[in-house]
């Protein structure tokens, strides 16, 4: 594994420039403007983008348990073929949900097989019942934790409540690890709305308040425990000046978004279709524009996908029952087409896309020292993106286990051809995938 690559459209984390790569043992282990070493293979892709692998911070693989709503296998298939390379797994909706050491063992022993495509870590999870396993979790290897606020859909996982957040909160100041929150609290404000077919109903029965409440109290939690907050799927936009103040006064918190949430909008969701149903939910036009405007002055700090898949008959897409569908977004795969098309519109540029679904995330999880940027020594996961390949997201070309997706139909410019892990080729989009290379992602507490 000793060769080079080149572009004119290699993007680093402040520019985009022409460059020769040198790719050894599976790191950059040169850059330079001239070919370093003409002794070597030379690969150019000259007109296309060189990117670092992605990053997702937030998937739902389900494995174990409900593997017929999805599985590593299937998952990290579709992260090879959308350019992600490292993928962290979220504690729900497996079974059993990863809320302590012994239980997370079980979530790795089934991967002693051949079942990653891509790099995997897994994030812990901590509920009322399973504050005292914590410390244990954290240590055993896990990036961090994450918690609900409010009803999560799952029995096995229910919400902390304040006296649990404060119990759990100084066990994650000591590890040193963020604290996931999935930060809406019923305030009893969607009390007594019909939820009909009518996008708007199920909109009103998730008022921005249940966000912005969970929001403002973990800003204060945060301060009080010194605690790294970080906020899954932020899809309110009212907070953003709260938490633009509160980390320009030193509070630890960071802050996430999704495609679902800065490509659809409310206004264009038709009547019972239920594959657009996600909690929190996707919200108005204007909503919209400053959640981008948040991106924009940093105060979001990264995109990732939130897949939530279910099995096709739980959507209910027949019925158009948006109270009784599962509530989840399925879009791993496509997400960096999608925000591309997006944000380019949008004026931002491909260090912008980068930094959001690249570098920051690896940052969040620890490894920005390796993973996330093209950099020497760091690992070579790059990805080959051609920004004039138009296609159409079709339900047959997707590699997640349940082909469904509320972007089947939509056209979008912008398409990877290969990724790259550690160096060597995991998709190419002409011969599809390569056997299974990536690694587990263990990290005990104490190590950087």
């Amino acid at each position: 594994m000793n060769y080079i690559i080149y572009s004119d459209l290699v993007v680093f984390e402040n520019e985009v420039k022409s460059s020769f790569l040198w790719i050894k043992d599976g790191k950059f282990h040169e850059i330079s403007d001239t070919n370093p070493n003409n002794d070597l293979e030379l690969k150019s892709f000259e007109g296309k983008y060189i990117l670092p692998g992605l990053v997702d911070s937030h998937v739902h693989v389900n494995e174990p348990g409900r593997t017929d709503w999805e599985g590593f296998e299937t998952a990290t298939k579709a992260c090879a073929a959308g350019g992600i390379t490292t993928v962290v797994d979220m504690p729900l909706n497996c079974s059993p949900v990863t809320v302590s050491k012994d239980k997370f063992y079980t979530k790795l022993d089934i991967l002693k097989q051949d079942k990653l495509y891509v790099d995997t870590g897994f994030w812990g999870g901590v509920t009322p019942d399973s504050v005292n396993d914590l410390d244990e979790l954290l240590k055993s290897g896990v990036l961090g934790v994450k918690s609900f606020l409010i009803d999560s859909g799952i029995d096995e996982f229910p919400p902390m409540d304040i006296d649990a957040l404060n119990k759990a909160m100084p066990y994650l100041t000591k590890h040193k690890k963020p604290y996931l929150i999935h930060a809406e609290i019923d305030n009893g404000q969607g009390d007594g709305v019909n939820i009909t077919p009518k996008y708007s109903t199920f909109l009103e029965s998730r008022p921005k308040s249940f966000e912005n409440e969970a929001v403002l109290q973990m800003i204060d939690l945060s301060k009080k425990h010194k605690t790294h907050v970080h906020i899954v799927h932020l899809s309110s936009a009212d907070v953003l000046d709260d938490i633009a103040l509160a980390k320009a006064n030193g509070v630890n918190f960071t802050v996430e978004t999704c495609p679902h949430y800065l490509t659809l909008e409310a206004e264009q969701i038709k009547d019972g279709q239920t594959l657009f149903k996600c909690c929190p939910p996707i919200r108005e036009k204007s909503n919209q524009d400053l959640l981008w405007n948040g991106l924009k002055t940093g105060t979001i700090e990264m995109i990732v996908s939130d897949h939530s898949p279910c099995t096709a008959n739980l959507k209910l897409q027949e019925e158009g029952d948006l109270k009784g569908a599962w509530g989840g977004v399925s879009s791993l795969q496509f997400t960096l087409s999608l925000i591309w098309n997006e944000a380019l519109k949008r004026d931002f540029t491909p260090v912008d896309i980068c930094r959001w679904m690249c570098t920051n995330p690896a940052r969040l999880i620890g490894l920005s020292h390796y993973k996330g940027s093209i950099d020497l020594n760091n690992v070579a996961d790059f990805v080959i993106f051609d920004a004039n390949d138009t296609f159409e997201i079709k339900q047959d070309d997707i590699l997640y286990k349940n082909k469904i997706s509320p972007y089947c139909g939509k056209q979008v410019t912008g398409k990877v051809h290969n990724t790259y892990l550690s160096g060597e080729m995991i998709y190419d989009h002409n011969n599809d995938l390569k056997n299974p290379s990536g690694n587990s992602i263990i990290k005990p507490s104490g190590l950087n």
